[in-house]
């Protein structure tokens, strides 16, 4: 888990770090994943008797269009790139969760360059610094462009991030590295529940995973997503996330794919207890609803949380391609050690990038305040979220 810092702070923070990552070309030093956490906050609070509640945030891709790398080397100021400053206006609601989820959808060039982006993405490594320094702990790597750059692209991506401090899942360096789930303590201490992070993608553009590479990426298979949560419960996790690259692009509702598999894994469940705990949706680049599928928390479609100018398939730029949401889930600890944990509290924030400045904005950070363009931004995002009835459900938007 990465280190946690405190809101007043953040900016100046990530801003301080990623200069200084910039100007020497290195990562910052890397904690041992597998070790206690750093100081954490959220609702996981002080060590207590028993397991204790947590927050876990996860939030939309992370794309980085040309247009998103020319402005990281602005704002490096001619010294490598720096994505942190446009991460900075979501840095204090991701850093506030016990755990952070973000989803990297492209791959890493060698450092140095050549970066490139749409159709064939190949992104800066200080991606990974950025997001460490805005709270991630966990990234999603499991999309349709994993292999833009061959497995040559997911070794560079997942060693970047590893020197980051932050896990991932969805793609791997060999085999011994797909079978090992990806398994996060939310908060220090012993009592910290364990939460396993699995990802998958719907496929990978038409290019062929290795043949001698198998297990390079996940691609979607129903029986495989199960056989890994279950044995991510055997490895001692209490609360299962899957990450699914999915759905159609530019359609603010689920398709019948989406809906059908959210249906058949909510449903699938072992000894009495669901294998599938909260599923988080990539890929469509725009905002898509939330709902409660048997009794699971289905996030469809997060939308983008860092992309250029998006054109749709009509030739049109289209700004629901910058708009999204975080969703943010307060699980609870069972009654009865081996039952399940339960979501008590489930909210979305609503957030949109603006392509002119380079700078994530949290629509709902300070409410009723802002001009007229950005209310209206947040009300659409508002309406698409709840479109499945999730506020009859409890879903809240959050700050």
């Amino acid at each position: 888990m990465t280190l946690r810092i405190r809101p007043g702070t953040a900016t100046a923070i990530a801003l301080l770090l990623a200069a200084a990552t910039g100007c020497t070309g290195q990562q910052p030093a890397a904690p041992d994943p597998t070790g206690p956490p750093g100081a954490a906050r959220g609702a996981g609070g002080q060590d207590a008797a028993g397991p204790r509640p947590f927050t876990l945030l996860a939030a939309g891709d992370i794309l980085p269009h040309s247009s998103v790398i020319d402005r990281a080397a602005v704002d490096a100021g001619g010294a490598g790139y720096d994505f942190a400053p446009m991460l900075a206006g979501v840095a204090p609601v991701v850093s506030a969760a016990d755990l952070a989820f973000c989803h990297m959808e492209t791959v890493y060039g060698e450092e140095g360059g050549p970066y490139t982006g749409y159709p064939s993405f190949k992104s800066p490594p200080e991606v990974a610094a950025a997001l460490r320094t805005t709270g991630y702990d966990s990234c999603s790597t499991a999309s349709n462009h994993t292999l833009d750059d061959g497995a040559e692209g997911v070794s560079r991506t997942l060693a970047a991030l590893d020197a980051a401090g932050i896990r991932h899942a969805g793609s791997a360096r060999t085999a011994a590295e797909a079978a090992r789930p990806t398994i996060l303590p939310a908060g220090p201490g012993e009592n910290a529940a364990r939460v396993a992070h699995l990802a998958y993608t719907y496929g990978t553009n038409d290019i062929p995973v290795p043949a001698d590479r198998p297990w390079t990426v996940n691609v979607t298979d129903e029986r495989k997503i199960v056989e890994e949560a279950r044995a991510a419960r055997r490895a001692g996790a209490d609360v299962v996330v899957l990450s699914v690259h999915w759905g159609t692009e530019w359609q603010d509702e689920p398709d019948a794919t989406q809906r059908d598999l959210a249906q058949r894994l909510t449903a699938s469940a072992y000894g009495g207890r669901p294998d599938i705990d909260l599923i988080i949706g990539t890929h469509a680049h725009v905002p898509q609803a939330y709902e409660k599928v048997n009794g699971t928390w289905v996030v469809y479609g997060m939308g983008d949380q860092i992309a250029g100018a998006m054109i749709n398939y009509e030739g049109v730029q289209d700004p629901r391609g910058n708009q999204g949401s975080m969703g943010r889930f307060t699980f609870a600890p069972p009654a009865k050690p081996g039952e399940r944990w339960t979501v008590k509290k489930a909210e979305f924030v609503p957030q949109w990038y603006d392509t002119d400045t380079g700078r994530t904005v949290n629509l709902n950070a300070s409410p009723g305040d802002g001009d007229e363009r950005l209310r209206e931004i947040r009300d659409r995002i508002r309406t698409v979220v709840l479109g499945r009835g999730a506020e009859g459900d409890g879903l809240l938007m959050g700050r």
